[in-house]
């Protein structure tokens, strides 16, 4: 039997194929038949193009239904998917079609589907194993060249499987997507849970308060990134009644600040439920959907996930292994061999705890950890504190080169304030090695699509803040 991700996925589309997948922002609905049938034209037009499997389409365009068609035309056609942002510069996607080697290089969905409507419908899907290659993504490192990681079909088929049962996904939901749809958030955590209950999505090219506001009173659940939470929060339409059809919550690819958390309660009495996911396993913890969602905390591994701590410390590297967790970088296998631990854990380069509940909680990456006079400085723990305080909206600690300690703290914050009395009030609740040396202040931390701080931009902006 066929383990193609395209077969289960149709297999979950509703008998009815009239019935709607994407709800367009101009009344107008995409039936799960025309997707379909999308796929298929895009499967014939690859094979009259000469794919073959395993061989790579990428494709690098602004959001449309049209990009989910070819998407699942790959699969069905058993190519590999590689999408690349949409904000990529011209030398940035030489780099990624230099390392990835497409056939075909996709810029224009929608005519290049409109085309494909003139090549034959493929109705067989492509017969696939579950560790063959599905899809490449390319990771947003902030340092060294990206890498590719490569994602089997079982990998997305046992992690889509796991997520709709987690979060409790009916024919009956009707999901809000405003993701971008070249990272896994959107591509596939919530596209794939959508598909696999034969529900529609509200189709939102971006997130734009007074779109997502409306499109919330017909949706049950919305996925969406921090930034996408606190905008809301600023809008004085988004109310508890704004709210009120909405059964869940999402909020991942960044962290979410416990005032968030708090606020967002208050303002609807929902919880925002959490999770942890990156590129190399796409979803790995969640916070429940029954039972207690706890501020700060990514949740319980996912079934069949194995978490360990590194190092056996309390607090560590993350490593994980299990079914949803990606074979290696593509064509980097010394890379791919640093990245794995003997028994076959994924060093995952997250430094976190496990309570004695079995809870998970992200300190930052290991790459963002300071060393100032020889102590560990988790920039997490001092951005809890600050982020309560009177002014800020928002902090970013970082580790810059000083002449004393090696490193020293700083906050950039988003806010209002006096430096003087935010390190004194740091010092009142921290040890003073972790409180920050120097405050500065921003109208705008720098982030990635995802809404990720960009702390490797931070330290570049203010390397030379100590210097003498």
């Amino acid at each position: 039997m066929s383990a193609n991700l395209y077969d289960l996925l149709a297999s979950r589309f509703p008998d009815d194929r009239s019935k709607p997948c994407f709800l367009l922002n101009d009344g107008s609905a995409i039936s799960y038949g025309a997707l379909e049938a999308g796929a298929a034209h895009v499967a014939g037009r690859l094979r009259a193009e000469g794919v073959q499997i395993g061989d790579r389409v990428a494709l690098q365009a602004e959001k449309s239904a049209e990009v989910i068609m070819i998407y699942l035309g790959v699969l069905k056609a058993g190519a590999v998917f590689v999408p690349l942002n949409s904000a990529y510069t011209p030398a940035e996607v030489d780099y990624f079609l230099g390392d990835a080697e497409p056939k075909v290089f996709v810029t224009d969905p929608p005519a290049w589907v409109a085309e494909a409507r003139r090549h034959p419908a493929i109705a067989d899907t492509t017969p696939r194993d579950a560790g063959d290659l599905a899809s490449l993504i390319y990771t947003s490192g902030t340092t060294g060249r990206s890498k590719g990681a490569m994602l089997s079909h079982g990998n997305l088929a046992d992690n889509a499987l796991a997520l709709h049962a987690a979060w409790g996904f009916t024919s009956e939901d009707v999901l809000l997507h405003a993701l971008p749809i070249f990272h896994v958030h959107g591509l596939f955590v919530a596209l794939h849970c959508a598909l696999l209950s034969g529900a529609p999505m509200v189709w939102l090219p971006k997130f734009s308060d007074a779109e997502v506001l409306a499109g919330l009173k017909r949706s049950t659940v919305m996925m969406g990134v921090p930034t996408f939470y606190t905008r809301l929060l600023s809008n004085p339409a988004f109310t508890r009644e704004a709210s009120a059809g909405v059964r869940l919550f999402i909020s991942g690819s960044a962290p979410l600040l416990p005032s968030t958390f708090e606020e967002f309660e208050a303002r609807t009495g929902q919880r925002i439920l959490e999770r942890y996911g990156m590129s190399e396993a796409v979803i790995i913890t969640t916070n429940p959907l029954h039972g207690e969602r706890i501020a700060g905390s990514v949740g319980f591994p996912l079934p069949g996930v194995d978490l360990r701590i590194g190092g056996g410390e309390e607090t560590g590297i993350i490593q994980i292994r299990g079914p949803s967790v990606f074979s290696g970088y593509w064509r980097m296998p010394e890379k791919t061999a640093e990245e794995f631990t003997s028994d076959g854990y994924f060093i995952t380069g997250d430094v976190g705890r496990r309570d004695p509940d079995g809870r998970v909680w992200i300190s930052g990456r290991a790459k963002d950890l300071i060393i100032s006079g020889g102590y560990n400085v988790y920039p997490k723990e001092v951005e809890l504190v600050l982020d309560e305080l009177p002014g800020v909206t928002e902090s970013a600690v970082i580790g810059v080169s000083h002449p004393d300690f090696g490193e020293g703290v700083v906050a950039v914050v988003m806010g209002q304030g006096d430096e003087a009395t935010l390190i004194a009030e740091a010092r009142r609740q921290l040890a003073a090695y972790k409180a920050p040396k120097r405050v500065v202040f921003v109208d705008e931390l720098p982030r990635n699509a995802m809404g990720k701080v960009q702390k490797n931009l931070l330290r570049d902006r203010f390397a030379d803040l100590f210097k003498r």
